[in-house]
């Protein structure tokens, strides 16, 4: 595992670029209502990254074919936008990553279309409080392996399940880099958290079973395997000489 030290200009360029996914999942909100499509967010959320002069990372990445991840319901993570109409009571996930000025910010949030259970309130609460206590474990000299043991025990706490095919990981100078981060994993293990790590946390909580499926015709979307909801929040996370830093929550709203 090589984590990269980000140097004061490359944490800039990546703020930069995290802000602007920030921004753009809050643009998003407008969309995000019954009767409209998930391609129809796509093209939005395109649009707008766009006129900020920035790039989608997902599109074409190893051939995903859209420029956004909108995962409904069931879907736990890289749901391809398409003719899916939102209704009334759905959930929606949206992952936004950009390439700004050859620097990358990640981050994802859920959405509730019209008026939802309140099984599935609970469950995007919960999912929204195991994210910031993952973040609360992000401080120079921690175990990486923290963050997951915390989300996990808060998950199960409430009778949820925590995926674990899935993880976060070092961004900023690429897509995806080193270290990955479990959101299941053994008190104090992993390598000593130091300032200038940049990764994402995104714990992906379950109603139901912890597992996913991968659908066989586009090769990409992940739902759980026994149809029960999903949830997940995401931050890119910057350590600092202090504590962290989450760059891509510009809005403090979760």
């Amino acid at each position: 595992m090589s984590i990269k030290i980000k140097t004061a200009e490359q944490i800039e360029g990546i703020r930069k670029s995290s802000r602007l996914a920030a921004e753009a999942l809050k643009y998003l909100e407008q969309f995000v209502v019954a009767g409209n499509t998930t391609e129809l967010i796509n093209q939005k959320a395109h649009e707008f990254v766009k006129m900020h002069n920035a790039r989608p990372a997902s599109l074409n990445y190893h051939g995903f074919p859209k420029s956004i991840c909108t995962s409904p319901n069931e879907v736990i993570c890289h749901g391809i936008p398409g003719p899916y109409v939102l209704k009334d009571g759905d959930i929606l996930n949206i992952d936004v990553t950009t390439i700004l000025d050859k620097y990358f910010g990640d981050t994802c949030k859920m959405y509730a279309i019209g008026e939802i259970s309140s099984e599935a309130k609970k469950l995007i609460e919960v999912a929204g409080q195991c994210l910031r206590i993952g973040i609360e474990q992000c401080r120079p000299g921690n175990r990486l392996g923290n963050i997951g043991y915390y989300i996990n025990e808060h998950a199960q706490k409430h009778g949820y399940s925590v995926v674990y095919e899935f993880c976060g990981h070092g961004v900023g100078l690429k897509f995806h880099e080193d270290p990955e981060v479990s959101h299941i994993a053994e008190k104090d293990t992993g390598p000593r958290l130091r300032p200038g790590m940049i990764f994402t946390v995104e714990p992906m909580i379950n109603e139901g079973k912890s597992r996913a499926k991968i659908d066989k015709v586009d090769g990409w979307t992940a739902r759980t395997i026994d149809g029960k909801l999903s949830a997940q929040f995401e931050h890119t996370i910057l350590i600092t000489d202090t504590g962290n830093e989450a760059l891509t929550d510009v809005y403090h709203e979760f």
